[in-house]
């Protein structure tokens, strides 16, 4: 076989085309992977900061609960459920005569180096308070003469 053949078999031949191939796909897969784990970390964050600042807006917003008290109760419940998934956790809360709300701010664990998801949770609703019934008629819907169904004569 003459010199030039053998040199074109060389450069068109497929040997090791496997190796550079796995060299390039290996990283990729990996990556990828990585990146459906850090999805799920933040989804799992994300659940973790809903549930915690529903259970502060149920404390606060109770009859007689205080933004303290929701706070307090946002935060027990993210130390029992957000020792992994959640990082550097801040819980607010408001309450007015009329609503309560909670907001849940932090940062999901990362699994991707640089990379850095924000949680934000935020729950709200109306305060409970005694409303008394007050039943005050005006003339016009005073019973009459005894007629019960509020009628004239």
């Amino acid at each position: 076989m003459s010199k030039p053949g053998r040199v074109r078999r060389v450069l068109h031949g497929d040997r090791g085309s496997v190796s550079v191939e796995l060299a390039i796909a290996t990283p990729l897969l990996l990556l990828t992977l990585l990146a459906i784990i850090q999805f799920a970390l933040w989804s799992h964050a994300t659940h973790v900061a809903q549930a915690a600042a529903s259970q502060g807006l149920a404390t606060a917003r109770a009859q007689g609960g205080t933004a303290a008290a929701g706070s307090a109760s946002a935060q027990q419940m993210l130390e029992q459920l957000a020792r992994g998934p959640l990082t550097g956790a801040h819980v607010s809360a408001d309450r007015s005569a009329t609503s309560a709300s909670v907001r849940i701010t932090g940062t999901a664990t990362s699994v991707i180096p640089f990379l850095s998801l924000p949680v934000h949770a935020e729950a709200s609703g109306p305060a409970e308070r005694f409303v008394p019934d007050v039943y005050e008629f005006t003339n016009s819907e005073a019973v009459a003469d005894g007629n019960r169904s509020g009628g004239g004569h």
